[in-house]
């Protein structure tokens, strides 16, 4: 038989062309090829299951202090309370004195002030009513003439610092601060004053400035909002008995006259004479 009438034989490593490889090294990299297209989708799809981070929380308001509440609600029932009462003010050095504070039912108060002119050697009254602030000089050795008042401005103007005697804020505005929880002060609980009752709290001022809203120092009162006691660096204040009734308005210690006010600070002495005392040439 010729030689060209039997097909060739084919060598078995050879493989037609066209037709796909199977073999396991194939398979090997089709395998490969796939896993390295669908890993990313993968990946994309587990980190869209996954529960997003949630924002952060916004901080909690800080808590109100207790005492610094506390002290508000009393400082507030003070600013009721429409009484007429009497403290001893006992100061290092000085003999004590007592200041007498009015608050009347409509508002108006009064708080009359033995030593508070003249470097204590005058007695005063200071008065708010509807008319305005007030201050009275009243008769006293160092001021024998009838009392009379001058006014010093509208009835919740600043009084200035040379006719301030501070008895008057702890029972007046100082109230107001007391009441604002906005103000910059720090609170906390205090040992009674002793022969005070009531609750007592220390107060300090968290300023920087150096107007301070209030005189830092112990506060006390009783739980209807009476003052009972306060002390500063200008002394101590005592209740020294039960508080009376209020009157209707407070009534200035003498009729309203043109003149100058009493200051807190001593006067001058007087200049020495140049004339010649009698007897001398």
């Amino acid at each position: 038989m010729p030689a060209h009438s039997h097909p060739a034989r084919r060598s078995r490593h050879e493989r037609p062309l066209g037709r796909p490889t199977t073999g396991p090294r194939r398979l090997l990299r089709l395998s490969l090829g796939a896993l390295a297209l669908t890993l990313p989708a993968l990946l994309v799809a587990c980190a869209s299951d996954q529960p997003t981070t949630p924002p952060p929380a916004e901080p909690e308001p800080v808590a109100v202090d207790a005492a610094r509440d506390e002290l508000a609600g009393l400082a507030a029932a003070a600013q009721d309370q429409h009484l007429v009462a009497s403290y001893t003010q006992t100061r290092a050095g000085q003999p004590d004195r007592t200041i007498v504070v009015t608050s009347a039912n409509d508002g108006s108060w009064r708080v009359d002030v033995p030593g508070g002119a003249l470097g204590g050697a005058a007695d005063i009254s200071l008065a708010a009513t509807p008319d305005g602030l007030f201050q009275c000089g009243l008769p006293s050795a160092a001021r024998p003439e009838p009392a009379s008042c001058v006014r010093l401005g509208d009835r919740d103007d600043n009084l200035p610092r040379r006719l301030d005697p501070r008895v008057q804020h702890p029972f007046t505005d100082w109230l107001d601060v007391l009441t604002d929880r906005r103000a910059p002060l720090s609170v906390s609980p205090a040992k009674p004053l002793p022969g005070a009752s009531g609750a007592c709290y220390s107060v300090e001022s968290t300023s920087a400035s150096l107007n301070a809203p209030l005189d830092v120092g112990i506060y006390c009162y009783e739980q209807d909002g009476t003052p009972t006691a306060v002390r500063t660096e200008h002394g101590t204040l005592k209740l020294a008995g039960p508080p009376g009734p209020a009157p209707v308005t407070v009534q200035l210690a003498g009729p309203v006259v043109e003149g100058e006010p009493l200051g807190t600070s001593s006067p001058p002495p007087p200049e020495p004479s140049d004339s010649p005392s009698p007897g001398t040439s």
